[in-house]
């Protein structure tokens, strides 16, 4: 597991101005938990779609004041609840992608929680990759925990007494935004309760196209 503090101290000595997207999932916590031994004020970027489960607020909120974070919640400019019924992809749009790369813009380096292990969409994910924002510019996003079994984050998350959404103990794997979330259909695949495995990925973590200029 020494290989995400390395990758860490890496990226935050090289970065001017570093963030962390964190959905609050046992995984961010971990990289915001080695991110915050150096970097204590890092930005801490949170998606509140309106759509969010309420123990995940309650937690945000909890562990917000309790760690004293820097923590940023992300609003679309116009909130459509239930657009998820219409399309999820429209929703995730809406929700997630647009006013998230809005934000990125202001950074340089973007630390994230991905593992290898949660899809097929990430299995070939890198510690380190560039990411093209819609406008061209280009920021680093990096993954500390990239190659970290489920096993790594909870043992981890164990050893430095990390309280853990919740929603883990009622049997959810994966967890986003209550109307697009279940316990997972397919028990040998923790993302399988997300979107009713309609899709793998909400947006965010796919590279955008980009604009000319």
């Amino acid at each position: 597991m020494s290989d995400a503090a390395l990758v860490i101290a890496g990226q935050l000595d090289a970065a001017d101005a570093p963030c962390i997207t964190c959905s609050f999932q046992a995984e961010d916590m971990v990289v915001l938990h080695m991110l915050r031994r150096t970097k204590p004020e890092i930005p801490v970027l949170f998606l509140d779609t309106v759509h969010h489960f309420a123990d995940t607020y309650k937690y945000r909120d909890e562990l917000s004041e309790r760690w004293g974070l820097n923590l940023i919640n992300l609003q679309a400019s116009e909130p459509s609840p239930g657009l998820w019924k219409t399309s999820t992809d429209a929703c995730c749009a809406r929700h997630k992608v647009g006013p998230l790369f809005s934000a990125l813009e202001n950074y340089d380096v973007w630390f994230t929680g991905l593992r290898r292990e949660q899809s097929p969409s990430r299995a070939n994910l890198s510690h380190l990759e560039p990411f093209t924002l819609p406008s061209g510019r280009v920021i680093r996003k990096v993954s500390p925990v990239a190659t970290w079994t489920t096993r790594d984050v909870w043992i981890y998350a164990r050893e430095h007494k990390i309280p853990l959404l919740p929603l883990y103990d009622r049997g959810y794997t994966s967890i986003g935004c209550e109307p697009c979330t279940t316990t997972p259909l397919d028990p040998s695949d923790p993302r399988s309760g997300r979107w009713q495995g309609q899709k793998l990925e909400c947006g965010i973590h796919i590279q955008p196209v980009t604009t000319t200029r």
